[in-house]
C-alpha cells in the first residue's frame, strides 16, 4: 500500500490538511473513526465516497507518520 496514491495535501482544500484524493474527507477524521472502534464497513456507510483502499491508505499514512524519526541537534 502506498497512501500518496490516496492521500494529498494541498493548501486550497482543507487548509492543507492531508485528506482523500478528489474529496474533502480529512485523514485525520477517518483515523479518529478506527481509533473510536468503526469498522470500515461503518466508515463506508457514513462516507459512501471511500473505497477501503482509502481507508488502508490513512492507516498506512499513520504508520509512515509513527516511523518518522527526527535528527539529533
Amino acid at each position: 500500500m502506498n497512501w500518496r496514491e490516496h492521500i494529498q495535501s494541498d493548501p486550497q482544500i482543507l487548509h492543507g490538511k492531508p485528506c482523500i484524493k478528489g474529496t474533502r474527507i480529512p485523514v485525520a477524521l477517518v483515523l479518529g473513526y478506527l481509533a473510536a472502534g468503526r469498522d470500515m464497513v461503518a466508515i463506508q456507510r457514513e462516507f459512501p465516497d471511500l473505497a477501503e483502499a482509502h481507508i488502508a491508505a490513512c492507516l498506512d499514512y499513520a504508520r509512515h507518520l509513527a516511523e518518522f524519526e527526527a535528527s539529533a541537534a
